[in-house]
């Protein structure tokens, strides 16, 4: 009985895990003297935990036993303290954690929130505000789109139309968003059958790209373009080079994802599919919106056809710009909130395999379900907030990359890349929101914290434990990013062959490519990082819940910690358990 309590004791550890795994830890795989009944059968390991082949000491040189007797060594262990410097205390399992004893247990029972309330709410209602603004402006431009619909062709050609966008720039994103769905749908399905060749094909596959896109620029005499594109294929081809030794790593994190996607009781595939659709119908709602601007308050151009809409005033360009400017922070906030509200999901699903795939019970009953709620309840106003600071950097970013592309093709060089070094610039600090908001929506999908105090508490636990390390490690991230881009680029290459071969009137001397190149790059990267978010999620979430509770890699999962150890070894020296 003495051992039922020291497992007991076992399992109530939040800090200073060092020293139990070396007393309990160990002992898992090699059982104490004595008989089973008495020692390791009453700990329910014999079943659940079978030793690995060979000698521990291969595996956990760093945790080797103590010296005196087993009991000794237990008896001596002491309780750890509280650790003050995490306004949530680290889990059992998981912060607030119950272990479901049946399949009737479901997420919101086995994740329990202390006091449940709506946090951010400022944020929430916010950002409800600027949903039912979109609306309003797209219906109201849009009815004015249809009162001349044929001033503005119905279809191709036909258009009278000389002085903004028309139907034919409809059909353009039309087009846009075909590719988008259909090259990130078999992006995804890419990393679900060919696991171990995914990270190697996506380099390949970006920097041949990069290299063919900068090729063709140059060739076709746009210089500025060219040697943008120049420079990012040079860079491109850097990083994959860089990135090949930490290759292994990447492919066991992505491998173990993509395992527990197949599991039972989990739908990331089926919440991947619907998120691409939504997000392939709210860009097809943007777009049309976007379309349906210019067509109603672009006045003519002196000379030209004058635009009907405009008969009773109320057209400028002021307005347009005011407008596209409103409606792309709004489809930017919404396709945030949408990927985070996604990426919560998937966290939640993932935080119910770690802390109890292993248990009895398994998996909660309804996780999927369990953890869309709470998304969509409780964290709503959080998963707004963190839309909202990525929102606002996209926004900045794509006013960089519209202006670089503006100066581009007027020739001037100079101006296109220092727009290009502003644009990195900008870039960076997304990815580092970008970052801290991956590991703050894990820790709120769980316990249903606020934002701030999400992140804070999520970031100081991962530094604390060495996990920060791992994560800069692990190649996955930045693969997929590295894959969006790609179908990002590709539906912009699309966008100006589309431009160049059906010439269409309202874009002699190519006024409007860089804004419409711009917006349909911006549609694919948003279509397929939507597709991606479920693996990003899955994996992310699996650094943070180690970085909770490491002893539940090691005991819980030994077949997935041995992998981690076999071609990472310094893990074992990262982790501070």
């Amino acid at each position: 009985m003495a051992h039922q309590g020291q497992a007991a004791d076992y399992y109530s550890s939040q800090n200073n895990g060092g020293g139990q795994y070396q007393q309990q830890g160990y002992q898992q795989y090699a059982p104490p003297p004595g008989p089973p009944s008495q020692t390791y059968q009453q700990q329910g390991y014999q079943q659940q935990y079978p030793p690995p082949p060979g000698p521990p000491q291969q595996s956990y040189q760093q945790y080797p036993p103590p010296a005196g007797p087993p009991e000794q060594g237990h008896q001596q262990q002491p309780q750890p303290p509280q650790d003050p410097k995490y306004s949530q205390q680290p889990p059992t399992y998981g912060a607030n954690f119950v272990p479901p004893q049946d399949d009737k247990q479901s997420f919101q029972d086995t994740f329990k929130i202390q006091k449940p309330k709506f946090n951010d709410v400022w944020a929430g209602l916010l950002f409800i505000a600027t949903f039912l603004g979109f609306v309003a402006v797209s219906g109201l431009t849009l009815s004015r789109y249809s009162r001349y619909h044929k001033f503005n062709g119905g279809g191709i050609y036909g258009s009278s139309n000389d002085f903004s966008l028309d139907t034919n720039t409809i059909i353009l994103f039309v087009f846009v968003l075909c590719i988008g769905f259909a090259v990130s749908w078999a992006y995804f399905l890419a990393a679900r059958a060919f696991t171990k060749q995914f990270v190697w094909l996506t380099g390949i596959l970006n920097c041949a790209f990069a290299v063919g896109t900068a090729v063709y620029y140059l060739y076709r005499h746009l210089w500025g373009a060219g040697i943008v594109f120049a420079l990012f294929a040079v860079f491109s081809i850097f990083c994959f080079i860089s990135w090949i030794p930490r290759i292994p790593f990447a492919v066991v994190m992505l491998q173990q994802a993509m395992d527990i996607a197949r599991m039972r009781r989990v739908h990331v595939f089926l919440v991947s599919l619907i998120g691409g659709i939504l997000s392939v119908a709210f860009a097809a709602w943007f777009s049309i919106t976007l379309v349906a601007i210019y067509v109603a308050y672009e006045p003519s151009s002196s000379g030209g056809t004058s635009n009907p809409s405009c008969t009773n005033g109320g057209c400028s360009s002021g307005r347009v710009i005011g407008l596209v400017v409103f409606v792309t922070f709004a489809g930017y906030w919404i396709t945030e909130w949408l990927k985070n509200t996604i990426y919560s999901v998937i966290a939640g699903v993932y935080g119910s395999w770690y802390f109890c795939a292993g248990k009895p019970g398994g998996i909660p009953k309804a996780a999927t379900a369990g953890a869309l709620k709470r998304a969509t309840t409780y964290s709503f106003g959080s998963i707004s907030f963190g839309s909202l600071i990525v929102a606002i950097i996209n926004m900045l970013r794509q006013g960089c990359s519209i202006a670089q592309q503006q100066e581009a093709a007027d020739g001037n060089i100079v101006g296109a890349i220092m727009f290009c070094i502003l644009g990195c610039i900008i870039g960076i600090l997304d990815w580092l929101v970008t970052f801290i908001n991956r590991y703050a929506f894990s820790h709120i999908a769980l316990y249903g914290k606020a934002y701030i105090p999400a992140a804070k508490d999520t970031w100081k636990m991962m530094k604390d434990r060495g996990i920060d390390a791992l994560v800069n490690d692990c190649l996955v991230g930045p693969v997929l990013t590295m894959g969006s881009v790609f179908v990002a680029y590709l539906c912009a290459l699309f966008a100006y062959l589309y431009l160049e071969f059906t010439k269409p009137s309202y874009n002699d001397g190519r006024t409007f490519t860089p804004v419409i190149m711009a917006f349909a790059f911006l549609i694919g990267l948003q279509i397929c990082q939507t597709f991606l978010t479920p693996i990003g999620a899955g994996i992310d979430t699996i650094f943070v819940a180690m970085a909770w509770d490491p002893q539940v890699a090691m005991t819980d999962h030994p077949e997935f910690w041995e992998r981690v150890v076999h071609v990472y070894p310094h893990v074992q020296d990262l982790i501070h358990v």
